[in-house]
C-alpha cells in the first residue's frame, strides 16, 4: 500500500515536475500546461535546450497515412525492442505535431527527398518521414534569448549565424547566383545588426528553433523554470510525488501532484556511464550536451526503475574529429553530411584499406569502425576536394590549410605514401585504395562498398558529378587526411518505459507517477537509427504521451 507524504511537508507544489529543458522536456511541459497543469521544469545548467538545441532539429515523424512505415520498422528494429511502443510513437506523432502548431505556432515542413538511412530494407522511403522546424526569431524572448543553449561554434559562421543545409549549399553559389548572393547579403546584414544587440544571431534555425519556440510558449503560459537546480532525490513510497531539489543555495522539498518527468538527455557526457556502458575503445569525446550525464536515469532507478536490456552498443552514433579551440576548449566536430558521401573522398584504417561506404548514415559509419575495428578512423581526400565541399572543421574555400597543419588537425603530404606515413597507417595499402577509388570514378561503380548505389548515399553526394555523384578521384596532390573516432550523440540505454512512457520497474509494472522521454527513455528503437531526426520524433511524442497520461483524469 501506498503511503503519501502529506502536503505540509512540502516546500513546493506543482501538478507536474519536468527534469531536464531539451526537446523532449520541454514538450512534456507545455502539452501539461495546455491542459491546465501548474508545471515546474528544473534545469541543472544555466541554459535551455540541452543536446537539442545543438541538433539540427529534424523530426522524424512518418504521416498518420503512411501505409509502409510499419514494414521498414518491423525490419530494422524486429525483436529488440517491443513493437507496442514504436506503435504509440507512430500513431501519437501527428497529433503531438498537431498540438505543437496550435499552441507554439511550430508548423514543421516536410522533407520530400530525405531518404531514409536504410535503403536496403522493405518499406525505407525516400522522403517525407523527416520534417524541418519553422525558423524562430530569438529577438520574441527578449533577455531571455540569452538563456537558449548555443549550437556548436564550429557549426555557424562568423562565429554566431546559423544557417541551415540547404542554405549552405546555396550560400556556396554567392557570387556566381543571383540566389545565393541575395541570399548571404540578407544573412549576413541581419546578423550584423543582431550582433548591436545580442551575443549571436538571433535567427534560430535547426534544433536551437525548436528550442527557442517552445521556451517562448512555456514563457507565455507562466511556467516556472529553475535554472541551475540539481534534483537530489525523488520522493518516492511505491509512486512518484515530488522531488528533493537543490537551488539557489537552498534545499528544496517539491511536490508533484500528477508526476515527474524524467528528461535529462541520456548519459553520453558521463565518462563513467560511457565505460560502464559503451563499447570499446572507449569513445572519449561527445558533441553531446554537457549536462547529459545520466543523473537523472540514477534517480529513476533509485525510485525502483529498470534499465532496458543493453543493446548492440547502446548509443547512436556520430564519427567525429577532435581539435583545441583558441581559448583552450575541445571542440568536437561531427562529420554528418557534408563531406563524408562527397566525390573524392575515402575513409581507411590502419591497414591503410577501406572498410566501409563512407556515405552511410553516421550511426552506420561509426558502428562499421567498431565492427571493423578500425578506431580511430582517417578521412583521406586531396586539396581540390577541401577547396569545393570543406573537411570536417575546415569550410570549402578556406585559402590557407597552415593553421590546420599546424594545429596537428589536419595531416598534409605531396605523395599518398608520404600521407600514409604521416598518420601511420600502411602505406602499400593506402596506396593501393587510392588507386582502386580512382578507377571506381572512371567507371562509376564502387564495387567494394557499393558507395553511390542507393538513394540516401546519392542525396549527401554531388548531384553535379558524373557519373557516380559518390566516387570521384583523389589524384593531384598536396593530399589531405583528418583523423575521426567514435562520439555518442546520444544513449539508446535507458529506462523502461510502458506506452505512455511510465517508467517500469524490474517486472514491467508501471511506477505511478514517474516518467521518461527523449534518451533518458530506452529506445523504441532498439538502438537502431530509421532516419534523420529519429531521435528528437520519438523523445518529442513521448514528451506529448507522458504529459497528457499524467494531468488527464483518469478515465
Amino acid at each position: 500500500m501506498t503511503t503519501s507524504t502529506p502536503a505540509a511537508a512540502f516546500d513546493a507544489e506543482y501538478d507536474l515536475v519536468v527534469l531536464g529543458s531539451g526537446a523532449s522536456g520541454l514538450t512534456a511541459a507545455l502539452v501539461a500546461a495546455v491542459e491546465g497543469a501548474k508545471v515546474l521544469v528544473l534545469e541543472s545548467t544555466p541554459y535551455v535546450g540541452g543536446t537539442s538545441a545543438r541538433s539540427s532539429g529534424t523530426v522524424w515523424i512518418p504521416q498518420r497515412d503512411d501505409a509502409t512505415v510499419s514494414t521498414y520498422l518491423d525490419a530494422l528494429v524486429g525483436d529488440r525492442e517491443d513493437r507496442a511502443l514504436r506503435e504509440a510513437f507512430l500513431a501519437a506523432g501527428p497529433e503531438m505535431l498537431a498540438c505543437l502548431e496550435k499552441h507554439a505556432g511550430m508548423k514543421f515542413r516536410p522533407y520530400p527527398a530525405h531518404p531514409d538511412y536504410r535503403q536496403d530494407l522493405p518499406g525505407a522511403a525516400g522522403g517525407m518521414r523527416p520534417l524541418e522546424p519553422p525558423e524562430f526569431d530569438g529577438r520574441e524572448l527578449g533577455r531571455q534569448f540569452e538563456r537558449v543553449g548555443w549550437p556548436l561554434p564550429e557549426l555557424m559562421l562568423f562565429g554566431g549565424m546559423m544557417i541551415t543545409r540547404g542554405e549552405a549549399g546555396r550560400l556556396l553559389r554567392a557570387g556566381r547566383s543571383v540566389d545565393g548572393t541575395l541570399l548571404g547579403a540578407r544573412l549576413v546584414l541581419r546578423f550584423l545588426a543582431d550582433r548591436m544587440r545580442y551575443s549571436r544571431g538571433t535567427r534560430l534555425v535547426l534544433g536551437n528553433a525548436i528550442v527557442a519556440a517552445l521556451y517562448k510558449a512555456l514563457l507565455d503560459r507562466k511556467v516556472a523554470v529553475w535554472y541551475e537546480a540539481q534534483t537530489e532525490r525523488l520522493v518516492a513510497n511505491g509512486e512518484v510525488r515530488g522531488a528533493v531539489v537543490r537551488h539557489c543555495g537552498n534545499i528544496y522539498r517539491v511536490r508533484a501532484r500528477r508526476g515527474v518527468v524524467l528528461a535529462g538527455g541520456g548519459f553520453p557526457a558521463s565518462a563513467e556511464w560511457r565505460e560502464k556502458h559503451l563499447p570499446h575503445p572507449l569513445a572519449t569525446h561527445t558533441p553531446a550536451y554537457e549536462g547529459c550525464v545520466g543523473s537523472t536515469i540514477r534517480l529513476g532507478q533509485q525510485a525502483g526503475g529498470a534499465l532496458g536490456p543493453s543493446g548492440i552498443d547502446n548509443a547512436l552514433w556520430f564519427p567525429s574529429s577532435v581539435a583545441r579551440r583558441a581559448d583552450g576548449s575541445t571542440a568536437v566536430y561531427p562529420h554528418i553530411v557534408l563531406d563524408r558521401g562527397k566525390p573524392g573522398l575515402v575513409a581507411v584504417g590502419n591497414s591503410g584499406e577501406r572498410f566501409t561506404d563512407e556515405a552511410v548514415s553516421y550511426h552506420e559509419f561509426t558502428r562499421a569502425m567498431y565492427r571493423t575495428s578500425n578506431v580511430p578512423a582517417w578521412l583521406v581526400c586531396d586539396r581540390r576536394f577541401v577547396w569545393k565541399y570543406g573537411l570536417g572543421m575546415i569550410r570549402p574555400m578556406t585559402p590557407r590549410l597552415a593553421p590546420y597543419i599546424e594545429s596537428g588537425y589536419l595531416h598534409v603530404s605531396d605523395s599518398i605514401e608520404g600521407l600514409a606515413r604521416a598518420i601511420g597507417v600502411d602505406a602499400a595499402g593506402l596506396s593501393a585504395t587510392v588507386g582502386r577509388n580512382n578507377e571506381f570514378a572512371r567507371t562509376g561503380i564502387d564495387a567494394d562498398f557499393g558507395k553511390g548505389g542507393n538513394a540516401y548515399d546519392r542525396g549527401n553526394g554531388d548531384a553535379a558529378h558524373k557519373p557516380n555523384p559518390c566516387v570521384g578521384t583523389i589524384a593531384k596532390a598536396p593530399f589531405c587526411a583528418v583523423r575521426v573516432e567514435p562520439t555518442p550523440l546520444g544513449t539508446s540505454l535507458g529506462l523502461r518505459t510502458d506506452v505512455n512512457a511510465q517508467v517500469c520497474n524490474a517486472g514491467g509494472i508501471a511506477i505511478p507517477g514517474l516518467y521518461a522521454v527523449g534518451n533518458d527513455m530506452h529506445s523504441v528503437m532498439g538502438g537502431e537509427y530509421p532516419g534523420a531526426g529519429a531521435q528528437l520524433g520519438p523523445g518529442m511524442t513521448f514528451g506529448y504521451l507522458a504529459a497528457r497520461h499524467a494531468v488527464r483524469p483518469a478515465m
